[in-house]
């Protein structure tokens, strides 16, 4: 009950994930596999290169194949690139630059209460923070081979040299795909410097990501049961792209609760994604970015009974967005959009804990966010405009332990998302650069959410963890597209649901889990005629689980046993549309790791069973479209400490 600033102190669902944690899961090539136990949250790479990581909860699926609608960090930097191009919408999160040998901690916050993170915080929140070197972190060597051509070797080294702590680590991933012409080839490097100076955490990271993939697009559901081969190639005609992503951040935290922090960033971020429309045109979208920028505040403590933190923060986005048509994988003179932006976001935030009683605690925050963009439409240059922008968002909760070991919280919180560039300065149907027309919408405002949750946090027995929450979140001014390049804040969408999760684990050998995230609701409450309400989440999704711990011979046998199921995910086909559920999916992970002495050998296998079923699909007036995956995979891996 005593106020804090870590995300376990918000009166919120937290599930947060540990170095521990991540060492126990099935990985594979897709960095998203990270949250595969966390409650009533679907996460996915859509299996077409690396082209973002899918993050949806709450009944949010707004780019949800991509990550946006919720708000990621990692070391205090926005992940969440706002009106993007290169084939992934506004604002997507690309955590493909990341390998699980970076990662300390992961907390997903569930709901926008906390005020320190800004634009897209409408499902919540994930705050992810890199591991230090030195004693915390050993160093290792690793080889791993998977099915379909998957190979990488990946290296650590972390060390102490006087007061400083380094970590370094290299990684190269490739692999062939299971479906005809998909490929990836993945070179990953870190490297994090970091010191302890009188009261504070000094660090400074360097990272290079590059990648070239192909993808092999999306098969139709119908085609598939007429005995289409799923390892084909949409249109016969793969996709491709490529990305390069340099970044350079430097931090300050302090050691105790209180005290002031800082983060400064810059990155080169380029990415490039074509989708095949036939046998012979892609659509080409590619972003050329160069972003920067900070955050700093301060935390100040007043002993058991309160807690404030205040700060600000701002971050600037510049460089080139823009879809293109090529032809038989040339570039032609026809653009879906072209655009050259420069986009300056600002804001400040307070966040407030009171312990009233010793068995209640209040908790309030708010943030203002402005938006200073200017928009050059190259393909429509009459719609090139400035746009100015604002958002206030206010955070009210509360937690009360009303017994011992149970917790029950409540908050009333806001969130937000931007307004796309594109939604701004629309430009029009496909067509050459310095075309007449366009239109202006410099009026729209960002689209804010409302969410209320009531939950509860209870340890009934030794070893037992009990969490439940039931949610409702409203929204009626999502920017929607009401005519041709017009887009007015119109749009009124509901969410609504409960999860629950309990864990049990009676010591170091043995531990199990269970949960279920149920949507009870998630629709749009004034659909244009002709178009579904319904929007595409699973209605059901279950997840479970098991873990052994034990000496067997001269080493150590850890095994996980995980059920992931998703159900009831409806989507629209046909004209006039009729509602139709996507197929159950079901998928299987077995992992074993076994050391002995500095050696760590470990396999992995993945079933999904269920013939067709993915967790990749979507809607079409032809009938749903799927990206097939391997009904049984398996990964190996030998990893040596030194």
């Amino acid at each position: 009950m005593e106020p804090s600033v870590a995300a376990s102190a918000l009166p919120a669902t937290v599930d947060t994930i540990t170095a521990d944690d991540i060492a126990t899961l099935a990985i594979g090539r897709d960095i998203s596999n990270v949250f595969q136990r966390i409650p009533g949250v679907v996460a996915n790479n859509i299996d077409q290169g690396d082209t973002g990581n899918g993050f949806r909860m709450r009944g949010f699926a707004t780019q949800g194949t991509h990550g946006a609608d919720t708000a990621i960090t990692i070391d205090g930097v926005p992940q969440n690139i706002p009106s993007s191009q290169g084939g992934a919408g506004h604002g997507p999160a690309f955590l493909e630059w990341m390998t699980a040998d970076m990662i300390d901690t992961i907390d997903v916050i569930k709901g926008p209460v906390s005020a320190l993170f800004g634009d897209q915080n409408r499902a919540g929140a994930i705050a992810i923070a890199t591991r230090e070197g030195g004693a915390a972190t050993p160093s290792s060597a690793a080889i791993t081979l998977a099915g379909y051509g998957g190979r990488r070797a990946s290296l650590t080294l972390s060390s102490d040299h006087g007061a400083v702590r380094s970590l370094l680590v290299a990684d190269r991933y490739r692999s062939d795909g299971f479906r005809h012409g998909a490929s990836n080839d993945r070179t990953n490097l870190f490297w994090k410097l970091s010191t302890t100076i009188g009261d504070g955490i000094y660090s400074v990271r360097a990272s290079y990501y590059r990648s070239d993939y192909a993808g092999a697009g999306y098969l139709s559901l119908p085609a598939l049961e007429a005995g289409l081969d799923p390892h084909a190639t949409q249109f016969g005609l793969p996709g491709f792209g490529d990305a390069h992503r340099g970044t350079l951040v430097f931090n300050r935290q302090p050691t105790g609760a209180g005290g002031w922090f800082a983060t400064v960033y810059a990155e080169d971020f380029r990415r490039g994604r074509a989708i095949a429309n036939s046998a012979t045109l892609h659509t080409f979208g590619y972003d050329d970015r160069t972003i920067h920028g900070g955050r700093a505040g301060n935390t100040w403590t007043f002993g058991d009974k309160a807690v404030l933190t205040v700060g600000a923060e701002t971050r600037s986005d510049k460089g080139d967005a823009l879809r293109r048509q090529y032809r038989d994988r040339q570039p032609t003179a026809n653009y879906v959009n072209n655009q050259e932006l420069d986009l300056l976001t600002y804001g400040a935030f307070a966040q407030v804990q009171y312990r009233m009683m010793p068995a209640l605690k209040l908790h309030a925050g708010a943030r203002y966010d402005r938006f200073d963009y200017d928009v050059v439409n190259r393909k429509l240059p009459a719609a090139s405009t400035a746009y100015r922008g604002g958002a206030f968002t206010p955070k009210y909760g509360a937690t009360w332990s009303a017994l011992p070991g149970l917790d029950v919280f409540a908050n009333v919180a806001q969130g937000f998302r931007s307004p796309a560039a594109e939604q701004i300065s629309a430009s029009g149907s496909l067509g050459p650069l310095g075309a007449p027309g366009g239109r202006i919408n410099a009026d729209i405002d960002p689209s804010k959410v409302r969410s209320r949750d009531l939950g509860i946090r209870a340890r009934p027995a030794a070893g037992w963890n009990v969490g439940a929450a039931v949610y409702d979140i409203g929204n009626d001014d999502e920017i929607v597209n009401t005519a041709p390049d017009v887009f007015l804040p119109a749009g009124r969408t509901t969410r609504r649901g409960y999860e629950f999760d309990v864990n049990w684990q009676p010591g170091r050998a043995l531990g199990a889990y269970l949960s279920y995230g149920r949507i009870l609701r998630a629709r749009i409450d004034n659909p244009a005629p002709g178009a579904g309400a319904l929007l595409s989440v699973p209605a059901h999704t279950w997840k479970a689980g098991a873990q052994y711990r034990g000496a067997l011979g001269p080493g150590r046998l850890t095994v996980n046993g995980d059920v992931y199921v998703t159900a009831g995910n409806p989507y629209y086909t046909g004209t006039p549309s009729m509602r139709r559920d996507m197929p159950t999916y079901v998928r299987y992970t077995l992992k074993s790791g076994y050391d002995v002495g500095k050696v760590q050998a470990s396999l992995s296998l993945v079933a999904q069973p269920h013939r067709f079923a993915s967790d990749i699909a979507y809607g079409t007036a032809a009938g749903l479209l799927v990206s097939t995956v391997p009904r049984l995979q398996a990964e190996g891996s030998l990893r040596y400490f030194f």
